[in-house]
C-alpha cells in the first residue's frame, strides 16, 4: 500500500469509479469525481506557484469542497493546514503567519472573515487566494488569484507530487501556552500507519458508511477521511446545524444508515442525557468509537444498554501521536456507574510507558507520567525546535528512538491494561478540544483595563468535561466587568476557549512565594459552583475577595 494518503482515492477511482466516496446532504461525490476534482485543483495550485512542501491553508465549512482541497493540496506536493472558520480573524492571522502559508483556499460564508484578515493592504502580498466559488466575494480587500471556474478548466489528469511517505501531510494547530498556536506536523506515514491498523481492527470495508462528525481541523477527522478512502467506504459529513442537537444527531445516524460513529465523549454524553436513543436503535450501526477525553461511565452504560448489537471502543492519544495510540474494546456493559474505562493496550506499532521523573518504569498499578513511542509520533512542532525538544525526548533504553511526553498521568494494571489518571499540567480537554489555559491568559492580558488575571479549570458534571474559569482584577481606573472582558476575548479566541465562569477580585490571592494561588482559586470556583446560587457567565464579585487579601 502506497504511503501517500491521496493515492488511496486514486486507487478507488481506478477500481470502483462510480462508488460513492462522500455524502453531504443531497450532494454526493463518487471516487472518480473526487479524484478528478482534486487533480484539477492540484494543477491550479501548481500554476499559482505552489510547490513541494509549501503550506496551503483552507478556510471553509466542512463540505465535499473542503475534502477536495485536502486532496488537491497533497497532490500538488504541498502541506495542507485546515483552519477553523469559527475562529476570530486574529487567531487565524497568527496561524497563517506561523506556517508561512503560500496559498489560502476559501469558500462558503467566510467573506467577512477574509475581509477582516486582509484589512491591511499588504496582508495578501505573499499569499495567493483561491476562491472556490463562481464569483469573487464582493469585498474591497479580497482579491482572489483564481476562482472555481479556473479550477474546472484545468486538466483532470494526475500529477506527480514529488513527495514521499516521510514528508509532512498536514499541520494541525493546537492551543499554545504562550498565546501563539503551535503547529503539530503529521506525516503521510504517521496517518497511514494508524489507518491501516484501524480498518483492519474494525473490519471497515466497501459496504461501510462512516460518520464525519468532528471538524476538519480536529485530528479525529483524519481517520474519518482517510480511513474511509483506504477502505473504499462512504463518508457521511454531519451538518454543522445538527452537530450538537441530540435528537437530530440520532436521526442523522438512522437516516444515513451509518455503520460506524466516531466522535468525542461530550457528544455521546450529551445524547445520553437527552435520552436521544431508542432501545435497539440504529440497526445498521456496528461500531461506536470515541477519543479526546474521558467518557463518563453512566453515559457508556446508557449507550450499551440501548445498543446491545454495537461494539464500543475507547481510543486514546494526543495529536502529537496521530489520532490514537491505544484502544480498549469494551467487552461488556459496566455493572457500576463508577467503574473506570481503561485506555487499553497500544495500537500496532505503538507503545505506552508509565515512567517516573528519571524516565524509569514504575511498577504496575502505580501512577506515573504517561509517554508514547512508535510509528505515530509526529516529527515535532512546526519550526519550533525548543518546544519539540521539550516534548519529544531521546529514549534512554533505545538509541535513536524518541519518547513523547503526553503531560498525562497514567498507570498500567496487572492485566497489562493502561488507565488514564489525569493531567499533570495546565492543559485540558473540553468538548473534545485540547486547550492550553495559558493561551487564554495571554489573550486576556492583551485586553485593556485588566490588572491581572488567572485562568483555571474545574471538573464539571456537564457534557463539556471541564469548566474554564477566569479570576480577574481590573485596573481601578477602568472598572472593567466580566461581560466586556468576554466580548473582547471573543474577538481573539474561538468560542470553546471562552471562560464560562468569572470572578472579580481587587487583588488576586497570592501564595507564600507571591505567586497567584491557583489552587485557592480552583477551590473558590468549585465551592461557588456547588452553591445553590450557581455562577453564570456574567460579572460576579466574591464578597470575601472584594477586599485585598494575601494568602500564605
Amino acid at each position: 500500500m502506497s504511503g501517500l494518503l491521496q493515492d488511496r482515492v486514486t486507487r478507488q477511482a481506478e477500481s470502483r469509479p462510480h462508488a460513492t466516496a462522500v455524502v453531504s446532504g443531497a450532494e454526493r461525490l463518487s471516487y472518480a469525481q473526487l479524484d478528478a476534482a482534486s487533480n484539477r485543483l492540484a494543477r491550479t495550485l501548481r500554476e499559482a506557484g505552489v510547490g513541494k512542501g509549501d503550506r496551503v491553508c483552507f478556510l471553509m465549512p466542512k463540505s465535499p469542497a473542503a475534502l477536495v482541497c485536502m486532496l488537491g493540496i497533497l497532490k500538488a506536493g504541498a502541506i495542507h493546514v485546515p483552519l477553523d472558520a469559527a475562529s476570530p480573524a486574529a487567531r487565524i492571522r497568527k496561524i497563517l503567519a506561523a506556517c508561512e502559508a503560500r496559498s489560502l483556499l476559501a469558500a462558503g460564508r467566510v467573506a467577512p472573515l477574509l475581509e477582516e484578515l486582509f484589512a491591511d493592504a499588504g496582508a495578501q502580498s505573499s499569499l495567493s487566494l483561491g476562491w472556490l466559488e463562481d464569483t469573487a466575494p464582493e469585498t474591497g480587500n479580497v482579491r482572489p488569484a483564481f476562482l472555481l471556474g479556473d479550477i474546472e478548466r484545468a486538466s483532470s489528469a494526475g500529477i506527480e507530487p514529488g513527495t514521499c511517505a516521510g514528508d509532512p501531510a498536514h499541520i494541525l494547530f493546537t492551543s499554545g501556552s504562550t498565546g501563539v498556536p503551535k503547529g503539530v506536523v503529521i506525516t503521510h506515514a504517521n496517518v497511514a500507519s494508524f489507518v491501516q491498523w484501524g480498518i483492519s481492527h474494525f473490519g471497515i470495508g466497501h459496504g461501510d458508511r462512516l460518520s464525519g462528525h468532528t471538524p476538519l481541523h480536529f485530528d479525529l477527522s483524519t481517520f474519518d477521511v482517510f480511513g474511509t478512502y483506504a477502505a473504499g467506504a462512504e463518508l457521511h459529513l454531519v451538518p454543522r446545524e445538527v452537530a450538537l442537537l441530540p435528537a437530530k444527531l440520532a436521526q442523522f445516524i438512522r437516516n444515513s444508515g451509518l455503520t460506524q460513529w466516531f466522535s468525542v465523549p461530550s457528544v455521546l454524553q450529551y445524547m445520553a442525557k437527552a435520552d436521544a436513543l431508542r432501545h435497539g436503535d440504529f440497526p445498521q450501526l456496528r461500531r461506536v468509537l470515541w477519543c479526546g477525553e474521558v467518557l463518563p461511565t453512566p453515559a457508556l452504560v446508557y449507550w450499551m444498554q440501548r445498543l446491545p448489537h454495537v461494539r464500543f471502543t475507547n481510543l486514546y492519544g494526543p495529536t502529537e501521536a496521530t489520532i490514537a495510540s491505544s484502544y480498549h474494546d469494551v467487552a461488556a456493559c459496566p455493572v457500576q456507574d463508577n467503574a473506570p474505562i481503561p485506555i487499553g493496550v497500544p495500537c500496532a506499532g505503538e507503545e505506552l510507558l508509565v515512567l517516573d521523573e528519571r524516565l524509569e518504569p514504575v511498577p504496575d498499578d502505580t501512577v506515573g507520567d504517561l509517554y508514547i513511542r512508535g510509528v505515530g509520533l509526529s516529527p515535532g512542532y512546526w519550526r519550533d525546535p525548543d518546544k519539540t525538544a521539550a516534548a519529544f525526548l531521546p529514549n534512554p533504553r533505545l538509541p535513536g528512538d524518541r519518547l513523547y511526553k503526553t503531560g498525562d498521568l497514567g498507570r498500567r494494571d496487572g492485566d497489562g491494561l493502561f488507565h488514564f489518571a489525569g493531567r499533570s499540567d495546565t492543559q485540558i480537554k473540553s468538548r473534545g478540544y485540547r486547550i492550553e489555559l495559558g493561551e487564554i491568559e495571554a489573550a486576556l492580558n492583551a485586553l485593556p483595563g485588566l490588572r491581572e488575571c488567572a485562568v483555571v479549570a474545574i471538573a464539571s458534571e456537564g457534557f463539556e468535561g471541564w469548566l474554564i474559569c477566569c479570576a480577574y482584577a481590573p485596573d481601578p481606573q477602568c472598572g472593567v466587568a466580566a461581560q466586556s472582558l468576554r466580548t473582547g476575548l471573543a474577538r481573539l479566541l474561538p468560542a470553546y476557549m471562552l471562560p464560562a465562569r468569572w470572578m472579580g477580585y481587587e487583588t488576586l490571592p497570592k501564595n507564600a512565594n507571591d505567586k497567584i494561588d491557583r489552587a485557592l482559586l480552583k477551590n473558590a470556583f468549585s465551592e461557588a459552583e456547588s452553591a445553590s446560587d450557581r455562577l453564570h457567565p456574567q460579572d460576579f464579585t466574591n464578597p470575601l475577595a472584594a477586599r485585598e487579601r494575601r494568602y500564605g
